[in-house]
């Protein structure tokens, strides 16, 4: 797989230019199209080492990476390039909560407020990104012991939990507190205000 550098590339470039497409006839909101860029500008410029390791890291998090099938090498080169196997990983986890957590939040935001929908599906993404790929490894019998000692534990998953965790706490705070006071804990959280 991937072994011919150019159709890598236009691949991942194209991926990014069907997403954009995609995301402009949705009529989503601009700031979105960062996602597309990036992958645009990840095909230009990423390794092809570096994609095969963002892809074995998707392929982990959904119990089908056989690390048997790598050879001394390569598992000495792929555990140089971890932080891309754990970028894949993550990116994987958040796309399957999204699955789930993104129409929930479309369905709530035609019955109540947007911010009460988006609070409702981030409330349904956070343990469906932490628990849903650890459960899909499971059912598919995945080693995940032998990538943990390939690659390490990846801590990034908890980075973006706590992340996602303290965002939608301080969107329930902002809509339980008057905002001047939620500007205030804020600031005493993030250590701008006093």
């Amino acid at each position: 797989m991937f072994e011919n550098e150019v159709q890598t590339r236009c691949a991942i470039c194209g991926t990014g230019g069907l997403l954009g497409l995609v995301f402009m006839l949705a009529h989503l909101p601009l700031i979105l199209l960062t996602v597309p860029v990036a992958v645009l500008f990840l095909g230009i410029v990423a390794d092809p080492e570096e994609t095969h390791a963002v892809w074995y890291g998707m392929l982990n998090t959904l119990g089908i990476f056989d690390l048997s099938v790598l050879t001394d090498a390569e598992r000495l080169n792929y555990s140089d390039k971890r932080h891309y196997f754990w970028f894949g990983e993550v990116g994987m986890a958040a796309m399957l909560a999204g699955v789930f957590a993104v129409p929930v939040g479309i369905f709530l935001a035609g019955r109540a407020e947007i911010t009460l929908a988006f609070i409702s599906a981030a409330i349904l993404f956070l343990p469906l990104f932490v628990f849903l790929p650890k459960l899909i490894q499971q059912a598919m019998k995945a080693d995940a012991d032998a990538a943990i000692e390939a690659f390490g534990k990846n801590e990034q998953v908890k980075r973006v939990f706590w992340t996602m965790f303290v965002a939608m706490a301080g969107l329930v705070l902002a809509r339980v507190v008057d905002p001047v006071t939620a500007q205030q804990v804020v600031g005493i959280i993030t250590g701008m205000g006093g």
